[in-house]
């Protein structure tokens, strides 16, 4: 009885860890080569070796670091809402958001060679990827994920048309 119960809160936390995942997974790439870009700065390039050279606990302490740093930022954009100023708030919130994903996909890819030498960390970091391909597998599986695609390519091809078509 209890699992019937819980059965569509399991299924609406699952579709929310979704689409912050597929945020995620979409955000991760563009924004860690939009920092690349940054990285040709000598000073960025100089932190970028500094930052590979971290033993195992330094590189996870760096990890950390950016989270705590945004939670001022969440926190100032919580203040702003209850001010009545919503829509700055919540573009603070996603600058943030945004901010600190390229932050920290530019960062991982630096210590990740340190970071794999925690075995607790390895450890975790293996369930979190198989557990994450899982549940982007059964997003993708979906009906909705599907008609969307479908959408989109006939979209992209309408586009592509339109634009191959010489002007009359």
């Amino acid at each position: 009885m209890l699992k019937l119960l819980l059965a569509p809160l399991r299924w609406l936390l699952r579709v929310v860890l979704a689409l912050l995942i597929l945020f995620e997974e979409w955000g991760w790439e563009p924004l860690r080569r939009a920092f690349a870009l940054l990285a040709r700065l000598p000073v960025i390039r100089h932190l970028e070796t500094l930052l590979r050279r971290l033993p195992p606990r330094w590189a996870f302490l760096v990890l950390v670091l950016p989270s705590l740093l945004i939670l001022p930022i969440k926190l100032l954009a919580v203040w702003l809402v209850a001010q009545g100023r919503v829509v700055l708030g919540v573009g603070v919130i996603v600058a943030a958001k945004v901010g600190g994903t390229a932050l920290l996909a530019w960062l991982f890819q630096l210590i990740q060679p340190a970071l794999m030498q925690l075995p607790w960390f390895a450890r975790i970091y293996a369930r979190w990827t198989a557990w994450k391909a899982e549940l982007l597998a059964w997003v993708r599986a979906s009906a909705v994920w599907r008609t969307a695609r479908a959408i989109k390519l006939r979209v992209k091809r309408l586009f592509r048309r339109g634009r191959s078509t010489p002007p009359a």
